[in-house]
């Protein structure tokens, strides 16, 4: 009976011991998979007001030289790092391309999500939570994960040098990440020819991409007037000329959403005005002091523009009818970055045959058994407008389909397989790309 209490011991060691070298090594498998790395950079907290950019530098420095590319990390502004990652071409003389994405992301709100937005909780579902998982960090791990297949599993060779950039403060302005980079000498060493930036997902079959983005307007407009008691009626009060100027305004916001609603226009080809903010009263312990009409009042308004647009002539429009002077009304505006390129041309990348960027891009979408939807403006800002403005050929792309568009929304999340699929088109794009030997020199490729 005690020999059989042994055997039956060692056999159930042994077997727990199986069991714990398995688990071990699913592990360690796990661990090495394109998904966990992806998990790994979206569980970094690189949201404003404090990103932490440095968790972030360290884990793509990390990944790219485990590759086996060249990883340097720039610095424009103190506390600002940019990394920069090349896989060296055969042709060096030829024009490069540069793969862009942003490090930075926007805040959440855990107590609105379903998991902590920076847990990366992948569900049974495949749906793996997490905020920049759309916005955009997945295209920033599909570049790697793309040159880690062509490298070790194709063997590729690119003829054209490639160049990685992991950019800081995308998601403010960017004035102190891509602006300066594109501005700096080591950016002119890289001669770029073409670059492909952040896109969007489509709830379609289709994949999206996007030939110019809309310029950002910032607008505060101040009112003010006499104060009085509550009970009054007062002419040219504060209040009062806010109020009609917001009339006005959403009067125009109405026109050219009644253009979109038409389908004359996509929303991304009118001027949008929305209304972010408003402030006014004499607060209280209670909340504000209701019997006294403030002598201050303030709006502020995020406002696009599409690349085709006059911004003079809104600008006009803000002086002689949304904010007055003869009303005691004041207006401030932050124009966010160029509108037009060196030549001053609208910044516009040209998707069509007449850019040779632009039809082995396409190209290399089918040859991924993929299929484009129609090209389209961003209706919101990239990084893409600082090198539009160089003159370099840029379109803005991320590989999602039938995926909703999540970003900066509650619940971001990517699917697993979207993830996966994604690292495969890459793989496509950036052969093909690298690979044309078409000359020096393309022109800027603009419309």
């Amino acid at each position: 009976m005690a020999m059989y209490d042994n055997r039956c011991l060692s056999l159930s060691v042994f077997a727990l011991t199986l069991l714990l070298l398995a688990s071990t090594t699913t592990q360690e498998e796990e661990e090495e998979s394109p998904i966990t790395r992806f998990q790994q950079y979206l569980r970094i907290k690189t949201a404003h007001p404090n990103p932490d950019y440095e968790s972030a530098v360290s884990l793509l420095t990390s990944q790219a030289q485990s590759i086996g590319l060249q990883a340097q990390t720039l610095e424009f502004a103190p506390g600002k790092p940019l990394v920069l990652v090349t896989w060296p071409g055969t042709n060096p003389s030829l024009p490069s391309i540069l793969l862009n994405s942003h490090i930075d992301s926007v805040p959440a709100e855990p107590s609105n999500w379903l998991y902590p937005p920076f847990s990366a909780t992948r569900t049974s579902e495949g749906k793996i939570y997490a905020r920049g998982s759309q916005d955009d960090k997945c295209i920033g791990i599909q570049y790697l994960e793309a040159i880690r297949n062509l490298r070790f599993s194709h063997n590729f060779k690119p003829l054209r040098t490639i160049h990685i950039s992991y950019v800081p403060d995308e998601e403010i302005g960017g004035v102190d990440g891509s602006a300066k980079f594109a501005a700096s000498e080591e950016f002119k060493d890289l001669n770029v020819g073409f670059m492909l930036d952040e896109g969007q997902a489509s709830t379609t079959d289709e994949f999206r991409v996007f030939y110019a983005d809309r310029w950002p307007m910032r607008l505060i407009i101040k009112a003010v007037g006499l104060p009085g008691h509550g009970s009054r009626m007062y002419d040219n009060t504060a209040m009062e000329n806010l109020m009609k100027s917001m009339e006005v305004i959403s009067q125009f916001r109405g026109n050219q959403f009644d253009l979109v609603k038409a389908g004359l226009a996509a929303s991304s080809e009118v001027i949008s005005v929305n209304p972010v903010y408003l402030k006014a009263g004499s607060p209280s312990p209670t909340g504000f002091v209701m019997n006294v009409q403030p002598s201050e009042a303030e709006a502020g308004f995020d406002i696009r523009l599409p690349p085709t647009a006059e911004p003079d002539l809104l600008k006009k429009r803000i002086a002689d009818e949304w904010a007055p002077a003869t009303k005691n009304m004041t207006f401030q505006i932050r124009e966010g970055g160029p509108m037009r390129d060196y030549m001053g041309r609208p910044l516009i990348t040209a998707a069509n045959d007449s850019n040779p960027w632009w039809c082995i891009f396409k190209q290399a979408i089918i040859a991924a058994g993929g299929k484009l939807a129609k090209p389209e403006m961003l209706a919101s800002t990239s990084d893409a407008r600082f090198m539009r403005q160089l003159g370099i050929p840029t379109l803005g792309f991320s590989p999602m389909i039938e995926t909703p568009i999540l970003i900066h929304e509650h619940n971001e999340f990517l699917k697993d397989s979207v993830f996966l699929k994604g690292i495969k088109v890459y793989e496509s794009i950036i052969s093909s790309l690298s690979s044309f030997d078409g000359g020096n020199t393309f022109g800027s490729a603009t419309a």
